[in-house]
Parts: C-alpha cells; sequence; structure tokens
C-alpha cells in the first residue's frame, strides 16, 4: 500500500497525512468513504452465521425495563420479528468467515497487523442499539446500509450506570451529531464516547433497509495484561531451555537455577518471607528481561496467537511441492492466521522462526502481502519450503492451483 496515496477511504487524506492529523488524536467523518457500498453478506446471510458455533455473536434488546444481552449461537428462529424495534445482533470476527469481509478489512491495513483486529457487523431494527459508551481502542464505523444516527463527545465524566449487563454511560454529554447511509463512515479514537442508534430508512426498490454498520476495531493491550503474558512466557522459554528448538535452547541456556538458601537460620517468623527469596525473585525477573531476543520472541508469539475461538482445518489437498519450486503455484495466507515479524523472527499463530537472509526476506513479503506469487516462490530456500509445506498441511495457507507451463 502507498501510504503516501489520497484515499476516498479516508475523506481524500493519504494514510500518512491521516495517521499524523487523526489517529488517537480527533474524529473523522467520511461521507461516501466507499462509494456504492454494498453488504458483503445479507440479512439471512448474517443471521446464519450468528447461528455457527465458532462464532461470537451477541444479542442486546432494549425494553421498558432495561437492557437484555444474550450471548450467541442463535439459531434464526430465536431472534427476534423484524417487525420488533429496538434490538440489535452483534456479530464479531466476520473477516474470519467471509472472503469480502477479508477482503474489506485489509484495506485498513495502514495501521500495523499488531493493532488490527477485526471486523464486526452489527444489524439493528429501528431504535436499536448498544446505548452510549466508549471503546478503549480506536474504531472506524462503516455504514453498510440503511441509516444509524450518531452521537459522540469528548466525555469526561466515565461514569456507568449500574445494574444492566452493558457498560453504559451513566451521564452522556454528546457534542457532535451525524446520520451516516451507506457508504458513509465515521472514526474515533479511543475513549471517544458514542451512542448509535438504527433509524428506519428505505431502500431503492422501495422496501425497508436494513440497518447494518461495520465495526473496523483495534485491539490496545493494557501494560498490565502484557507484563503477564510477556514475563510468563519468558518463564516458560527460561524452563524449556533444555528442548531443542526452544528460544532458550538457541541461546544456549542451561538448566534454570533453584533458589538456594545454605546460610539460612532457624527462625521463630515462620509466615515471614526471606529477604534473600525476594531479592532472587528480583534478580529472577530481570534476567528474563536482559535477553532482547527473547524479549521479542514472547511479544510476537503473543501478538500472533490466534483467538480461543479460532481453529483451522487441516488442508483440503496435498501441498504440490513440485510445482512450487518451479513457480507454477502461488500461495495466499488462510484469513485466520496471523503473521507478523522482527528484526530476528518470523512469527504465525502463536509460534516463532529465526529468520535470516532471502529466506527471512520472502517470510516478510508472505506476511506482507498475505500471499506469494509463483515468481516469488521460486526464490524460496528448500527449508523454507518445507516450513510452507508444513503451514500448509496445518491450514495456515492454501496453495493455488498450478498454472499450466
Amino acid at each position: 500500500m502507498d501510504v503516501n496515496q489520497s484515499l476516498a477511504l479516508l475523506a481524500g487524506l493519504s494514510p500518512a497525512q491521516f495517521m499524523r492529523r487523526h489517529w488517537q488524536k480527533k474524529p473523522l467523518l467520511v461521507r461516501q468513504a466507499v462509494p456504492g457500498f454494498r453488504p458483503v453478506l445479507s440479512r439471512a446471510e448474517l443471521f446464519k452465521l450468528a447461528a455457527g458455533e465458532q462464532v461470537e455473536s451477541r444479542l442486546i434488546v432494549q425494553q421498558a425495563k432495561g437492557w437484555r444481552m444474550k450471548q450467541g449461537p442463535f439459531a434464526p428462529r430465536s431472534l427476534p420479528p423484524l417487525s420488533q424495534k429496538a434490538w440489535t445482533l452483534l456479530v464479531q470476527g466476520v473477516d474470519l468467515h467471509d472472503a469480502g469481509a477479508y477482503a474489506l478489512l485489509q484495506q485498513f491495513r495502514f495501521v500495523p497487523d499488531a493493532r488490527l483486529d477485526d471486523l464486526m457487523i452489527s444489524f439493528a431494527t429501528a431504535g436499536g442499539g448498544v446505548g452510549p459508551h466508549f471503546d478503549s481502542y480506536d474504531v472506524f464505523l462503516l455504514q453498510a446500509s440503511g441509516r444509524r444516527r450518531w452521537k459522540i463527545g469528548r466525555q469526561k465524566d466515565l461514569t456507568l450506570q449500574e445494574g444492566v449487563p452493558l457498560k453504559i454511560l451513566q451521564n452522556f454529554e454528546p457534542e457532535q451529531e451525524f446520520v451516516l447511509e451507506a457508504g458513509d463512515m465515521l472514526y474515533l479514537p479511543p475513549r471517544y464516547a458514542h451512542d448509535g442508534v438504527a433509524e428506519a430508512a428505505v431502500a431503492g426498490d422501495g422496501k425497508a433497509a436494513d440497518c447494518m454498520t461495520y465495526s473496523i476495531g483495534f485491539r490496545a493491550p493494557g501494560r498490565g495484561e502484557l507484563a503477564a503474558e510477556l514475563l510468563q512466557r519468558l518463564a516458560e522459554f527460561s524452563e524449556d531451555g533444555e528442548e531443542e528448538g526452544t528460544p532458550a535452547a538457541r541461546r544456549g541456556a542451561k538448566a534454570p537455577d533453584m533458589y538456594r538458601d545454605p546460610g539460612q537460620d532457624a527462625t521463630a517468623t515462620p509466615a515471614a518471607l526471606p529477604a534473600d527469596l525476594a531479592a532472587f525473585a528480583v534478580q529472577a525477573v530481570q534476567d528474563a528481561l536482559k535477553d532482547p531476543l527473547a524479549l521479542g520472541c514472547a511479544l510476537g508469539e503473543y501478538m500472533t496467537e490466534p483467538k480461543p475461538s479460532v481453529w483451522f482445518d487441516e488442508a483440503a489437498g496435498e501441498w504440490d511441492d513440485p510445482a512450487a519450486r518451479a513457480g507454477r503455484a502461488g500461495i495466499q495466507l488462510d484469513a485466520r492466521t496471523r503473521m507478523m515479524y522482527d528484526a530476528d523472527h518470523v512469527f504465525i499463530n502463536g509460534e516463532s522462526y529465526r529468520a535470516k537472509g532471502a529466506d527471512a526476506t520472502l517470510m516478510r513479503r508472505l506476511a506482507d502481502s498475505r500471499g506469494l506469487a509463483p515468481q516469488e516462490l521460486r526464490k524460496a530456500g528448500a527449508s523454507a519450503m518445507a516450513l510452507l509445506a508444513d503451514w500448509h498441511d496445518a491450514g495456515w495457507l492454501r496453495q493455488a492451483p498450478p498454472e499450466s507451463s
């Protein structure tokens, strides 16, 4: 992607300009961000998706007595009737299950993959919404069909309503109001309060238009969450140091040192933590953080770890090694695959590999482009081809049909 090219998606701004002016700073309203946009899924297809066991979905209903939320999956007949007002179906991670949603998400890869999360679809009947709230992450709100009225504001009072299943602001004070129609989009930085309510609308054929909003969300790990996860992984690296292929083994690590206290005196206060043990713990943490390769490895594995609801099917066909080596077949990463890299490693679906030389360049190209053309595969060495074959068998990538010679 040329980050200096102006995009209708960003109101004529280039990705570089958008990131400087708006990202994590201020909202951006884009009229006709995607001109002539049509939903990637029909209402019936979305409802069918919400019935799947592998799909995360929620039903939110606003009633006179208050809010009600239920977790999916939902059989289509278990959803409220379309004539009932003020209910919303949220379907998470649609990009993992639909090629059109996946392709749409790729348009937002001017933000690092480590931050890009997923595409959620919100279907709502008139009056439907999830209440005034704020997110801890950036979000693009693309109206796919119908109309939704948005009220937004820089909320200072973040007090939440009590006794409701949603995180709804108690004292929402909107500053701006917009009505979004199909193709319009609104970007909001983290913690920018917003409230979107579906409005009745008529489609071009004279029939009622479904209100569907696509939320392109981003992940933002908390400092505590990240520290806990990395320390746990670093500890596991140390424990597995003798095991061939682990980061610790590649660094020539020895078996972990155990705490010893040959000078410990008899104590009349057995419940008191020994100062030497506390010092040993501090040193253990400091030692774990000393190795930048190990720390980078832990971070990359964590950021590419698939979500718990994601699993991969084994490859439908066999890896055609001769075609790949001859440059007659390309490859494409599966939509569910998370692949990233740093200066020393390639990370894919929670696993890490040391990478250098021409093969490292090729793997980084695969991560950035989400695929490799046949002519690019000709440059792969034997070890890289073997690794790609393993990833193919695990269902992490697919091989294109060989081109005729």
